[in-house]
């Protein structure tokens, strides 16, 4: 991650903007990228004040509910043919057990796994097409798709900027007190919607085995 932040710092804010957009769009749209970080690199890198925070968290937003949207719409045109094809071609992040467990929650949780699924890895890449697959009626997916794209964009942008301007401010004063407080606080709320989003995947994966246990049983 240093290295990604360290790249980003040689180029010009415009570059950072369009890079922090570009990069989570194509994660959104189902294309395994390392969307969180570069997001994670450049909110640390707008606490330095190279760029600026409240476009690096735009970008990021615009990114993962355009890049959402566009995976949607190629999931509902290609259904679950285009879900096994890019099983194949990403076997390792998108093979068939991972795409279980996508529409598991989506089965059990609806449009809340679009929301919650920002936090997490897996379904941050699937949600669009899995959605569009699953005819998710568009409206719902497109709420739950922009409140989830804007509390994960903004949330975790001003929390690294608001650490790490934080961390420059107490550190100067020798506040090692209060840098360890920003911190816990900061980790508390990053655990607490991470808790969530894996709660989801948990009462999946529980779902998945006691529908194979019935299946043996049988």
């Amino acid at each position: 991650m240093i290295d990604v932040q360290h790249w980003l710092s040689a180029l010009p804010p415009v570059v950072v903007y369009l890079i922090v957009g570009g990069v989570i769009g194509v994660e959104s749209m189902g294309v395994p990228l390392p969307g969180e970080i570069v997001l994670v690199s450049s909110a640390l890198l707008a606490a330095t004040g190279v760029v600026e925070p409240h476009w690096v968290a735009t970008a990021a937003a615009f990114g993962a509910i355009v890049g959402d949207s566009v995976g949607y719409a190629v999931g509902r045109r290609g259904g679950r043919p285009l879900l096994a094809r890019l099983g194949r071609r990403f076997p390792k992040h998108l093979g068939p057990a991972q795409i279980a467990r996508a529409e598991q929650s989506f089965a059990r949780h609806g449009v809340w796994a679009v929301f919650f699924g920002r936090f997490v890895a897996l379904l941050r890449i699937l949600a669009g097409p899995l959605a569009g697959a699953l005819h998710v009626p568009y409206r719902r997916f497109l709420v739950a798709n922009a409140a989830g794209g804007l509390v994960w964009a903004f949330g975790t942008t001003y929390l690294l900027y608001s650490l790490g301007r934080a961390a420059e401010h107490w550190l100067k004063d020798i506040s090692w007190a209060g840098l360890v407080l920003a911190v816990l606080a900061g980790l508390g709320s990053t655990w607490w919607l991470r808790r969530r989003a894996r709660r989801l995947e948990s009462t999946t994966a529980t779902d998945e085995a006691e529908s194979v246990g019935a299946g043996t049983d049988r």
